[in-house]
C-alpha cells in the first residue's frame, strides 16, 4: 500500500434534520481543502490526492508533517487546508495546487501555509482498515505529534447537532458523523458516513461539466467580464435534470475558451 496511490473511503450526503446525537456515532469538523493521503515510511514522505495524483513537490510543509507523525510507517487520511484564523479556506489550498515553480512554492508556503488535518489511519506497519473508527482514531492520536503542519482533527462522540451548530456559527464548512464502529473501506462510498453542510445561496454561472461523476463547474462574472470557479457541484440533480442538461449542451455549451477566459485566485 505504501508510495501507491489509494482511492480512500468516501461519504454519502447526511440530512442536516436528521443529525444523530446517538453516542455511538463520532463527529468531526469537517474542513474545506483538499482529501490528501499521507504515505510515510522513514524519513520519506509522500502526499497523493484522492484521484491518485502525487502533489508531495507542491508542498514542502510535508518535512514538518513527517517528523510530526512518531512512527516509521503510516498511511493517513487528512484533509489538506490552507487555515485563517482556525477556518479552512478552499481557494487559499486550490491556489497551493495549482502552483508548479519551486520559487512560487517556496514563496507560497509563507503567505499560503499548508496544514493537513488528519482524521483516519489506514495502517502503520501494518493495515488498520479492518479496525473500528473508533480504535484507529486512538492509535493515530497516540503517534502523532501535533504541529503547525500537522494537526488531528477534533472529533465527539454524540452531540451532533451541537457541534453542527457551532460550526455554523463560525462561518465553517459543516461536520461529518461517522459510526464509531464502521470499518475503512477504499473505493467505497458508505452510508457509515455522513457529511453535513451549511449551504449558501449565490448566484452562479455554469463554467463546465464533466461524468462520471456527473458534476458542473459553476463560478461568478468579474468586472472585467472573466470568469472565477466557485465549485464543483456533485450533488442534487434528479436523473431528469442531468437528462435535460446533457440535450441542452449538445446544442448550446461552447467547446472552446481561450486559456485567459477563466481566472483562479
Amino acid at each position: 500500500m505504501l508510495f501507491t496511490p489509494i482511492k480512500p473511503m468516501l461519504l454519502h450526503m447526511g440530512n442536516n434534520n436528521e443529525i444523530d446525537d446517538d453516542p455511538s456515532w463520532i463527529y468531526d469538523i469537517k474542513w474545506d481543502g483538499w482529501r490528501i493521503l499521507l504515505h510515510k515510511q522513514g524519513e520519506r514522505i509522500e502526499a497523493f490526492t484522492r484521484h491518485g495524483n502525487n502533489v508531495t513537490a507542491k508542498f514542502p510543509e510535508l518535512q514538518g508533517v513527517g517528523r510530526s507523525i512518531q512512527s516509521h510507517s503510516a498511511i493517513i487520511d487528512c484533509e489538506g487546508v490552507v487555515l485563517r484564523n482556525g477556518i479552512s479556506v478552499f481557494d487559499d489550498f486550490a491556489y497551493r495546487g495549482r502552483l508548479a515553480n519551486p520559487s512560487k512554492i517556496e514563496q507560497a508556503t509563507l503567505s499560503h501555509p499548508a496544514t493537513f488535518v488528519a482524521f483516519d489511519l489506514l495502517a502503520t506497519d501494518k493495515p488498520h482498515t479492518n479496525k473500528p473508527l473508533v480504535e484507529r482514531k486512538e492509535i493515530l492520536s497516540s503517534m502523532v505529534e501535533p504541529s503547525n503542519s500537522l494537526l488531528i482533527t477534533p472529533s465527539v462522540a454524540g452531540n451532533g447537532n451541537n457541534i453542527f451548530q457551532l460550526t455554523k456559527d463560525k462561518g465553517m464548512e459543516g461536520i461529518v458523523g461517522k459510526r464509531s464502529n464502521s470499518t475503512y473501506k477504499t473505493n467505497h462510498r458508505s452510508h457509515d458516513w455522513l457529511k453535513y453542510k451549511h449551504f449558501k445561496i449565490t448566484e452562479a454561472f455554469i463554467l463546465g461539466y464533466k461524468e462520471n461523476p456527473f458534476t458542473m463547474l459553476v463560478g461568478k462574472r468579474l468586472n472585467n467580464g472573466k470568469y472565477k470557479p466557485l465549485a464543483n457541484v456533485e450533488f442534487g440533480f434528479k436523473p431528469e435534470e442531468k437528462t435535460a442538461f446533457r440535450e441542452i449542451a449538445k446544442q448550446q455549451i461552447v467547446t472552446k475558451v481561450t486559456r485567459y477566459d477563466v481566472v483562479g485566485t
